[in-house]
């Protein structure tokens, strides 16, 4: 097993680092280290600072400049932080020539995704996946960052004429990650098999964001307890539930958030979950339309659907926590046919974006619900008619 990095038994106090690097504005820099922090957050670390420098590109030993560098050492030293967090992916030389400078722990975004979905899986599949992706994580950072792994063989034989300790380790880990591949090819058989035993149901799922209410909306909507809370990545293992409306059963999943800057080998280890978006026949592409960057945040989710192959299936885009909004956008002083006005320009704009699959609620508040419901149904029972034309038990 890989040695843990965020072993925490205390609240380890953390600072947050990040350039604004050419076609980078500083807002959208803001942006993502506000992302980082809630991250961190979820991890359970308390963010003391954050420290940003406007660069063309990283350096390639020590990411920041010497000066940035120097700064971030003596606040380290002089406030008793016990790790830095770096927004981007860093090489293993420049985690080591970093550690070395500041005398604490050093991980980067990466990092903090890969340990807070190892402290959240709960399934035999997705401890495998999240596994895998930390040793593919680790590969090619072997040789600056590596803290020995425990070693479970050994003996005459372990070791080939020569071969150096390094080179013994990256042996090691590429033996793990076959292992971990074939025992998850394994899983997934026996997850294909379970789905194809659910019959000629519809099958709906929900995709976005992570932490834009997804959960909530499966507990709202299938009348069942799946986990939801206020973090990111809350959920990692697809959840399916069969649902009925109006005598027309469907089948609805929930699957795990996405995010931007996301690690390609988790995207690749969990590809075997998504494959219930994959094989979906509506998706429920659910939006907060509260946060300040909602629309880049539909781009995200847009692209990795694209690399799914699933980008082109009928959608219902679903704005959640209009509550929110109207809450972070209109003043007490506002003028009531001023909010009439913003609120229908936000529809109409959207609703020619999507060709009208689009629907607004708040699931917190449970408001227009009900809208949503008959806009799924009237999705569901098209796509019933069109496969089981002859079976009208299905639609009516």
């Amino acid at each position: 097993m890989i040695e843990k990095k965020l072993n925490r038994s205390k609240e380890e106090r953390a600072v947050l680092v990040g350039l604004i690097q050419k076609d980078q504005t500083d807002a959208q820099v803001q942006e993502y280290m506000d992302e980082l922090a809630f991250l961190a957050e979820t991890a359970g670390l308390d963010t003391v600072k954050r420290f940003v420098q406007k660069m063309q590109h990283p350096d390639s030993k020590t990411f920041v400049g010497k000066g940035k560098l120097e700064e971030i050492k003596n606040f380290v030293k002089s406030k008793g932080i016990d790790i830095a967090i770096f927004d981007d992916e860093l090489t293993g030389s420049q985690i080591s020539n970093i550690a070395d400078e500041l005398g604490i722990n050093v991980i980067d975004r990466s990092d903090l995704i890969l340990d807070i979905f190892a402290s959240r899986a709960r399934t035999a599949q997705a401890k495998v996946q999240v596994e895998l992706a930390q040793y593919q994580y680790i590969l090619p950072r072997l040789k600056g960052m590596w803290k020995h792994l425990e070693r479970q063989g050994g003996g005459i034989g372990s070791r080939g004429p020569g071969e150096t300790e390094i080179e013994t380790d990256r042996r090691i880990v590429k033996d793990k990650i076959s292992l971990l591949r074939k025992r998850l090819a394994e899983i997934d058989k026996q997850m294909f098999t379970q789905r194809k035993e659910r019959g000629e149901f519809i099958r709906v799922s929900l995709v976005g964001y992570t932490n834009v209410g997804k959960s909530t909306i499966m507990n709202l909507l299938s009348k069942s307890e799946v986990f939801a809370e206020n973090k990111l990545f809350a959920t990692l293992d697809t959840t399916t539930r069969k649902v009925v409306f109006d005598g027309t059963p469907f089948l609805l999943s929930d699957t795990v958030g996405f995010i931007r800057k996301l690690p390609h080998h988790l995207v690749e280890s969990f590809k075997s979950t998504l494959d219930e978006v994959r094989e979906a026949d509506i998706l429920l592409h659910v939006v907060d339309v509260s946060h300040q960057q909602y629309e880049e945040q539909i781009g995200v989710v847009n692209k990795t659907l694209q690399e799914l192959n699933t980008f082109e299936k009928p959608t219902l885009t679903i704005f959640n926590k209009m509550d929110l909004y109207e809450e972070k956008n209109f003043d007490a002083w506002l003028e009531p046919e001023v909010k009439v006005e913003i609120l229908r320009e936000l529809r109409e704009k959207w609703e020619g974006l999507t060709e009208g699959n689009c629907v607004f609620i708040s699931a917190k508040e449970r408001l227009n619900i009900d809208g949503l419901r008959a806009f799924m149904m009237d999705k569901v029972r098209k796509m019933y008619k069109i496969r089981y034309p002859y079976r009208s038990e299905f639609f009516y």
